[in-house]
C-alpha cells in the first residue's frame, strides 16, 4: 500500500532536482531513503534507494544515518528530514521511546550535512496519507457512504501510540501533530478497571500508549497473568501475538482481544474530540500482523461505543493502512511544503 503510494510520486523529470534524505525513526526500527522532488514547486517526490534498519544496532541515530550516506557512494545531499516520534524542543527531542537520545546539532556533525530537519512521525504519516486511493486502505465493518469532507485522524500503535490529525486545505492539507499517546487511558470495563489498577502501582500516570503499543501488550498480558494467578511465559510482543493468531495460548488471544477492545475504545474517543468526519487511518507497526483478528475483534464495536455519538461514529470511515514507507515519502513532502523545502 505504501510502496504503491510512493510510486504515484515517481514522475520523471528532465531535469530533476538535487537527492535529499528522508528518515522514518521509530523505537525499533528506522526507515531511510533517498528522494527526488518529481517537478519544481512539488510535493511529489521519487524514493530513489530505500533502507531499513534496526535501531538498537547503531550507538546514536547520526552514526545510522552516516552509514546510509555511505552507502551511496558519491551521492551527496544538502538536507535531511527526520520524521521522529516526540516533540522537538529546541536542538533535542523530547521521546521515551527511542534507544538514544536525538540532538540536531550532533546529527549535523556526525553526517557532515548542516540542513536537518524534525517532524513528528505520526505527522509525516498523516501528510503521506492525503495520496492514497481507497483500494489501498483495509475497511473495517462500518458504513463508509456518509463520509463527509473534514478532518482525518492517524492513529497506531508501534513501540508507542502515535496519532495525528489532518486538515483539508486550500493548496495543502495542515497536519496537526499529537501527543494523544500521553493522555491518560481510560478504561471500559471492570477488567481494564482491574488491570489499570496494576499498571498504576508502577506509575501514577498510565498513558494510552502504556496499555496500546507494543510494549503495552506485554503489559496487559503479564496484568492479565497475575489477575489469573498463572506465571507470565511470553516475554516479547511478537511471541504474544504469536501464540494469538497461532491459537497457542488462551491468555495470549485473551490479550490480544483486549488489545484491540481498548484501542477502538480510545480511538473513537480520539475521533470524537478531533471531529474526524473525513475518516480514520489505522496505521503503526503493529496492526498489519494481525489485520485478520483485527478485523473480527471488537475494536469496531468499542469504537461505536459512545452513547449518544453513535451514529456519528458509524458515518466516520475506518480504515487499515499499512504504515511501511509512507513515514520516508510523508517526511519528504514536509520538507518540500514547509519553509524548509524552499528552493
Amino acid at each position: 500500500m505504501a510502496a504503491a503510494a510512493s510510486q504515484r510520486f515517481a514522475e520523471v523529470t528532465n531535469a530533476p532536482a538535487a537527492p535529499f534524505v528522508a528518515a522514518d525513526v521509530g523505537g525499533t526500527h528506522a526507515r531511510v531513503g533517498l528522494v527526488r522532488q518529481s517537478s519544481p514547486g512539488s510535493s511529489a517526490v521519487t524514493v530513489e534507494r530505500y533502507d531499513k534498519f534496526v535501531c538498537a544496532d547503531f550507538p546514536n541515530l547520526g552514526v545510522l544515518l552516516r552509514q546510509f550516506l555511505q552507502s551511496m557512494g558519491d551521492v551527496h545531499v544538502q538536507r535531511v528530514a527526520i520524521a521522529c516520534a516526540g516533540v522537538a524542543v529546541g536542538d533535542s527531542l523530547v521521546n521515551a521511546n527511542l534507544p538514544w537520545s536525538v540532538s540536531l546539532a550532533e546529527i549535523r556533525h556526525e553526517i557532515g550535512v548542516n540542513e536537518v530537519y524534525l517532524v513528528n512521525d505520526f505527522e509525516a504519516v498523516a501528510c503521506a496519507t492525503h495520496y492514497l486511493r481507497a483500494s489501498e486502505c483495509v475497511l473495517l465493518p462500518g458504513d463508509a457512504e456518509h463520509a463527509a469532507q473534514g478532518p482525518t485522524l492517524i492513529v497506531g500503535p508501534g513501540t508507542g501510540l502515535g496519532a495525528a490529525v489532518r486538515i483539508p486545505g486550500n493548496r495543502h492539507p495542515l497536519v496537526l501533530a499529537t501527543e494523544a499517546g500521553q493522555a491518560s487511558l481510560a478504561p471500559g470495563n471492570e477488567l481494564e478497571i482491574e488491570i489499570l489498577r496494576i499498571l498504576m502501582r508502577h506509575s501514577a500516570h498510565v498513558s494510552n500508549e502504556t496499555a496500546l503499543s507494543g510494549p503495552g501488550l506485554v503489559q496487559i498480558y503479564t496484568a492479565l497473568c497475575s489477575l489469573r494467578g498463572v506465571p507470565a511465559v511470553l516475554r516479547a510482543p511478537a511471541s504474544i501475538t504469536e501464540a494469538a493468531l497461532g491459537a497457542h495460548d488462551a491468555l495470549a488471544i485473551e490479550t490480544l482481544n483486549l488489545f484491540c477492545a481498548w484501542l477502538g475504545s480510545v480511538v473513537g474517543d480520539l475521533a470524537l474530540s478531533c471531529g474526524a468526519r473525513g475518516g480514520v487511518h489505522l496505521a503503526g507497526g503493529i496492526l498489519p500482523h494481525i489485520r485478520q483478528f483485527l478485523l473480527h475483534s471488537n475494536f469496531s464495536a468499542r469504537f461505536l461505543a459512545k452513547g449518544v455519538m453513535r451514529p456519528v461514529l458509524e458515518r466516520i470511515p475506518v480504515s487499515l493502512i499499512d504504515h511501511g514507507q509512507l513515514g520516508v515519502v510523508g517526511a519528504a513532502c514536509w520538507l518540500l511544503d514547509s519553509r524548509h523545502g524552499e528552493t
